[in-house]
């Protein structure tokens, strides 16, 4: 099995949670009342008769006592090093606290994003005007450490670390740059995460243009090995190809209220210069077999990735994974695209929420409604990720269901299961399979990695809205437990 180190000797289980509810979420709908767990992987999924006889003298047996067990949860776009630094403040919760109340700048309202503790700076807003939240070696442990003890406590057990590399090594915040990526590996070696880590390499600026030849030069030196891939992946890379709608900075075929449409962030001397350098960075990745994560949330900016990935595909195919981030204004017609070329979408249905006032304010209402069109992407059939983007949120992944929930509009009686397995495989099934991993993590089928989570409640048996209420009381990873209530 890819990735999963250990071997599969016969022998009792390490681990066995009975007397609930197990949701396999496996092609199957696999439902049990109890799993077994030994060498890190899933032994076997049943009702408790068919897991006793598993059960021998050191097995530790935990009694679920009709709480639910679902697969861990892969929070695929969720910047560790920059949420323990900074929780617990999030960007929009500071700028709901009062600590910024313009819309931010950039993707993410710039890398200091108003964020509490820190006063912005008189000349720029954006950038903090005391010390960086993590200046040494010692503070990226401290960030990661902490980031990972939070994540554990919600159910959390992979995460995409979504930019880290050489363009950020002056960042304002310290925590995007090559030595984050440099501390990963330390304490990969020394074992102490506590969740999987899949890296997107950055060789620009967080929210800034990349430029051509330097983006060159990081792809052919960049350095992917690390001692277990299965904990810390060098996935591939990422491009901020636009900023955002409310910003007037996504490339869009609408006007916004001054007459412009936006731009790209690429450099270049011209935007017709820019768009063929934005395509020759995508083809350069593809080329070099990696995964490629694009910021991308202007209609126009999606469609222009997507005709790069298709030539890029064409002159060498290979199942990459190549996804959108955000995709706000992502049309139809690009999703159908999409769906034809493997690509996939990854959305933050809080954000969604929280700026779609703000696009119809610069765009109008019908755009802003037809904006992260979550529910039309699933069913055309893009594997579509749910995601966090914390800090920019809480990393609550509950919270993130609800939200989405919300978004995609009243499912009806009939379909609230339906639509709960749908956001559930959301945050683990489809994740994996953006990390080409969904041949040993996503699912608790047998010989899947043994990464879960204890819910108090059954969720499916509430409606969406209700999940946040639910508490998170068990999290294993890899069969080693991480965190309990």
């Amino acid at each position: 099995m890819q990735g999963v180190e250990r071997s599969g000797a016969e022998g009792p289980a390490e681990l066995v949670l009975r007397g609930g509810t197990v949701l396999a979420l496996d092609a199957a709908d696999t439902r049990g009342t109890a799993i077994a767990v030994r060498h890190g992987r899933v032994l076997a999924v049943g009702d408790e008769a068919r897991i006793a006889p598993l059960i021998g003298r050191r097995t530790r047996v935990v009694e679920l006592a009709g709480r639910a067990v679902i697969p861990g949860i892969n929070d695929s776009h969720l910047h560790a090093t920059w949420l323990g630094a900074m929780w617990p403040d999030t960007v929009f919760g500071a700028m709901e606290a009062g600590a910024g109340a313009e819309v931010p700048a950039g993707g993410h309202g710039g890398p200091a994003a108003e964020a509490a503790p820190l006063e912005a700076s008189a000349a720029d807003p954006h950038v903090p005007a005391g010390p960086r939240l993590v200046d040494d070696e010692a503070g990226r442990r401290r960030a990661i450490l902490r980031a990972g003890e939070l994540i554990a406590a919600l159910g959390i057990t992979s995460y995409t670390e979504p930019g880290l590399g050489p363009g950020e090594d002056d960042g304002a915040t310290g925590c995007f740059g090559q030595a984050v990526l440099d501390t990963y590996r330390a304490l990969e070696s020394e074992r102490a995460l506590r969740a999987r880590v899949n890296v997107l390499a950055l060789f620009g600026v967080l929210d800034g243009a990349s430029e051509l030849r330097a983006f060159l030069a990081g792809l052919r030196g960049l350095d992917r090995r690390t001692e277990r891939p299965a904990w810390l992946r060098l996935a591939g890379v990422k491009i901020f190809a636009d900023g955002i709608p409310p910003m007037l900075q996504a490339w869009t075929a609408h006007r916004y209220p001054d007459g412009t449409q936006g731009d790209l962030l690429v450099g270049g001397g011209d935007l017709a210069q820019r768009a063929a350098n934005l395509t020759e960075m995508i083809r350069a990745v593809h080329r070099q077999g990696l995964q490629l994560g694009v910021h991308a949330t202007g209609d126009r900016t999606i469609a222009h990735v997507i005709d790069a990935v298709e030539a890029a595909s064409a002159e060498a195919p290979a199942d990459l994974r190549h996804y959108v981030i955000h995709g706000d204004l992502v049309t139809p017609a690009s999703l159908e695209r999409m769906r034809g070329l493997g690509m996939g979408l990854n959305v933050q249905a809080g954000i969604s929420a929280k700026t779609a006032p703000w696009v119809a304010g610069v765009l109008g209402e019908e755009v802003a409604a037809a904006a992260w069109p979550i529910a039309r992407a699933i069913e055309a059939g893009v594997p579509v990720s749910l995601s966090s983007d914390a800090p920019v949120l809480a990393p609550d992944w509950r919270q993130g269901i609800a939200d989405a929930d919300a978004w995609m509009g009243a499912a009806g009686p009939a379909g609230t299961e339906r639509r709960m397995l749908q956001l559930l495989r959301a945050y683990t099934v489809v994740p994996a399979h953006q990390d080409g991993a969904e041949s040993w993590k996503g699912t608790l089928a047998p010989r899947m990695a043994a990464d879960l989570c204890v819910l108090e409640a059954n969720p499916l048996e509430l409606a969406p809205a209700e999940l946040p209420g639910v508490g998170v009381e068990l999290t294993v990873v890899d069969g080693d437990v991480v965190f309990e209530r």
